[in-house]
This record gives structure tokens, C-alpha cells and sequence, in this order.
């Protein structure tokens, strides 16, 4: 009786330390892996398993056709997005969705987007969490024996989700209208400190007028700018939106405000944007100006004396050269100086 009852025992104890026992970590069948892009300023990302061919039959055998496969294995593949965006041309809210497929033996598949991001692969899925489908038809590519996806064909408004496995490709076209993101996380960030400084409205705006999107904001956002202090760049960007509009003189009064408001460096760099942009006799007018302004530096002869030589005045270039020489310090500009005054 005693014996039976330390048995009992023994084998409660056993069973309990078996519970105990920690799992062991060990290689996966299917690695898991991750894949993100930033597109602007919206962040894309996929993350899912890897399975292998393993010489099976993938497409319509491991695979089935007609039915919703996980598109990996193991638990959801999952795609997030920071900012809404378009798949396939229809819109589809920023947010974490789990990635279904319905593969066919011919013509195009049925992508799905659900709000479910949660499930283990495709066993509990239901058509009522759908977000979005869309079809997409498959390509033939080389063979790939582990599942992957990549993120290609990357500019700051598309990109293409392509997942490959076996000799199939199956490419999935994003839409992100960056203009309309950045404008709104551009408004969001000027309601914390940068509201309080000229440099936060003007790199707003000057973001806006180089891609040549909301003037109308822009030009609310360089009065702000204007408002706390004059500047070279405001004056620069409100005489840009100026000329989009038409108003040359009104442009042109602008510019001559903000040559008054540059420093040495600001003014230089306008020169060279209007020297780039072959408006020579424009440029040459910068440059003798910062010249007028500026005779301690070295830099703003040296420049004039490029924008002289280009306007085929040699002798003039020549004399701003040699008047670089003489203020210059820096060896290496020396250096340069001397060669460019000994010719060819």
C-alpha cells in the first residue's frame, strides 16, 4: 500500500516536471522574415514565413487552387501601411492587415486585404473582415525555391509588393499621394515649436513650391514665415510663388528685397542657381553685388570670376581671380586659383 502511494507520487512528480520543462528553440521550416519601404513619408512594410518547394508541386497541388491561401505560412502575412494608399488604384486606409490570396490555374487572382491581421494563416478567415480585394494576375518568373517578398520599382509615390515562389510572380501596385501626406504631416509638425521660428514655415514652403503643390498653402506659410522675421528665403519664396502667378514685378521686388536681408553665403548660392540655370547677365549682377558687399572675401571674387569668365569677359575674370589670390588663405584654393589664372 505504502509502495503504490510513492509510486503515485513519482509519476506526479514526473508528469509535472515534464510540464515544467522549457521548449527548445529549434530551426524553423518556414523562417520568418521582413521586408519594409518608405515611400515619402509613408512607411510599408510585410512581414510573413518562407516556405520551401522542397520538390512538391506548389500551384494547385501544396496550393490549391479556388481556395484562400495564407500567402507564406504559419501565421497571417501581415502588410502595414503608415498612410493611406491605393492598391491596384483602390483606396485602402493606413493599418495592419492580414495578406490572403485565391490562387487560379488561369487569369487573375484575388488579392485580400483583411482586418483580421491576427489569425494562424488562412483557417479561420472570413470574407465579412474584408478590407479590400483586388485582382492581380500572376507572372512567370525563374525558379525560387523559398517563398519571398520584396518591395520594388521604389519612387516616392509607388511601388510594387511582388511576392515569388516556385516559377510564379505575383506583383502587387501601391499608390501613395505624397503630396497630400506630406502636406498634412507639414501641418501637424507646425503646430509644435517650429511654428515659433521663420526656419519651420520656410521649409514647409519652400518643401511645397519645389514640388509645385499648394501655392496657396505655401504662400500662407511665407507670410508666417515673414511675420516673425524677414528673411533672404521668405522674400525668395514668396517672389517664386509670385512668378508662378504671373507677377513679374511683384517677383521682382521680392528678390530685390531679399538681396538686402542675404549674407554672403545665401547670396553666393543664389548666384550659382541663376548661373546654372544659364540666366548669365542675371547672375553676373548677384555676383558683383556680393563683390560690393563682401571685398574681405575671397570666395565672392573667385565667383564673380567664374561668372565673368563664362560671360566671355576675360579680363574682368582675370582681375577677380587675382583679387582672390590675394585674400585667400587656404592652401588648396590657392592652389586651384593659380592654375585656373595659368590657363590651359
Amino acid at each position: 500500500m505504502r509502495l503504490s502511494c510513492v509510486t503515485a507520487l513519482l509519476v506526479l512528480l514526473c508528469a509535472a516536471a515534464s510540464q515544467a520543462q522549457p521548449i527548445m528553440k529549434l530551426p524553423d521550416a518556414s523562417p520568418r522574415a521582413h521586408v519594409e519601404q518608405t515611400l515619402g513619408l509613408t512607411e510599408l512594410s510585410v512581414t510573413y514565413a518562407r516556405p520551401a518547394v522542397k520538390g512538391r508541386k506548389v500551384w494547385g497541388d501544396l496550393v490549391p487552387f479556388g481556395q484562400v491561401w495564407r500567402a507564406g505560412a504559419n501565421e497571417n502575412t501581415v502588410v502595414s501601411f503608415s498612410t493611406p494608399v491605393t492598391v491596384e488604384g483602390k483606396p485602402l486606409a493606413a493599418g495592419r492587415y492580414g495578406l490572403h490570396l485565391i490562387p487560379v490555374e488561369t487569369g487573375a487572382w484575388t488579392v485580400i486585404f483583411s482586418n483580421n491581421s491576427r489569425n494562424w494563416g488562412s483557417f479561420s478567415y472570413d470574407p465579412k473582415e474584408d478590407a479590400l480585394r483586388v485582382p492581380v494576375t500572376p507572372e512567370a518568373v525563374t525558379m525560387e525555391e523559398r517563398l519571398h517578398f520584396t518591395i520594388d520599382d521604389v519612387t516616392d509615390a509607388a511601388a510594387v509588393i511582388d511576392l515569388r515562389w516556385e516559377k510564379l510572380r505575383i506583383p502587387v501596385h501601391i499608390g501613395v499621394d505624397t503630396n497630400a501626406v506630406t502636406v498634412a504631416s507639414l501641418r501637424q509638425q507646425l503646430y509644435g515649436l517650429p511654428q515659433f521660428f521663420p526656419k519651420g514655415w520656410n521649409d514647409a514652403a519652400g518643401w511645397l513650391v519645389a514640388h509645385d503643390t499648394s501655392p496657396d498653402v505655401a504662400a500662407e506659410w511665407v507670410e508666417r514665415s515673414l511675420k516673425l522675421q524677414p528673411t533672404f528665403t521668405a522674400h525668395m519664396l514668396k517672389a517664386r510663388l509670385l512668378e508662378k502667378k504671373g507677377d513679374a514685378v511683384g517677383a521682382k521686388a521680392q528678390r530685390d528685397l531679399a538681396m538686402t536681408k542675404g549674407n554672403e553665403v545665401e547670396v553666393n548660392q543664389y548666384g550659382y542657381t541663376l548661373l546654372l540655370a544659364s540666366k548669365t547677365q542675371e547672375a553676373l549682377e548677384v555676383f558683383k553685388r556680393n563683390a560690393k558687399d563682401h571685398p574681405e572675401s575671397w570666395n565672392v571674387h573667385d565667383s564673380l570670376g567664374e561668372a565673368l569668365e563664362k560671360a566671355g569677359e576675360k579680363g574682368a575674370a582675370k582681375a577677380s581671380y587675382q583679387q582672390a589670390l590675394k585674400l585667400v588663405k587656404d592652401e588648396v584654393q590657392k592652389a586651384r586659383i593659380e592654375k585656373v589664372l595659368a590657363g590651359p
